[in-house]
């Protein structure tokens, strides 16, 4: 997890297993809500109230869970941020660089279909200068591709890819899967269609897919 993004909780005796689900459940509604809120209408222009008509709570609920927008908009990022670091997996130097880099294509387009929102709010933060990513991407987002690095300089080594800058490798997949969800309307109207369907993002799994491994010398 994310340790930078942390939110305390508001603490108070321990809850019985009914409160606790039911607190659970109106957390993730606020979010799912939130979520929305902050992709339509960025960090300055979302409203705690709208968040919480969306949610179908009283607005006091979300300032009972949360506080603050920032608050919320701190967990709302946090989330994209622990989902998008995952995309990768535990790989290992032992892992074949195929199946490794395939899967994280592929899980990666997968977030930019389902997740649509979630890319374009990470989008609209690093636009505004990354006020709350900032000390992310400096700290964790960079130890984590550091970490990767390693892995694929030991592939290269093994000959079982190219010599590439993994920075500039993960830069390319990011772009190449994160655009789906940024500019979903405009490689739809190209394509001829009113919203990227399901066969869509299997096409471009495959040819993202394709073009990275035969780039990176890695036989499929």
């Amino acid at each position: 997890m994310v340790h930078s993004f942390d939110i305390e909780d508001d603490g108070g005796a321990e809850e019985a297993p009914q409160g606790g689900r039911i607190r659970q459940r109106n957390k993730a509604r606020i979010i799912a809500a939130a979520e929305k809120v902050f992709a339509e209408r960025g960090y300055d222009g979302a409203t705690t109230a709208e968040i919480a008509e969306i949610a179908g709570l009283a607005k006091s609920n979300v300032h009972y869970y949360f506080g603050t927008k920032e608050a919320i908009y701190r967990e709302v990022v946090a989330g994209i941020v622990d989902l998008w670091l995952k995309a990768f997996g535990e790989i290992t130097a032992e892992d074949d660089p195929a199946t490794a880099i395939s899967a994280y294509i592929r899980q990666k387009l997968l977030y930019s279909r389902k997740r649509p929102l979630a890319s374009r709010i990470f989008a609209t933060e690093i636009i505004r200068g990354a006020p709350i990513l900032r000390p992310f991407l400096e700290a964790d987002l960079r130890d984590w591709v550091e970490d990767k690095a390693k892995v694929l300089a030991h592939w290269a080594a093994q000959g079982r890819m190219d010599v590439v800058s993994p920075h500039h490798f993960f830069f390319m997949i990011w772009a190449a899967t994160q655009t789906y969800a940024d500019f979903a309307r405009q490689i739809a109207a190209v394509l001829g269609h009113k919203r990227l369907r399901e066969a869509d993002f299997e096409e471009a799994i495959a040819t993202v897919t394709a073009i990275v491994l035969k780039g990176c010398g890695i036989k499929a």
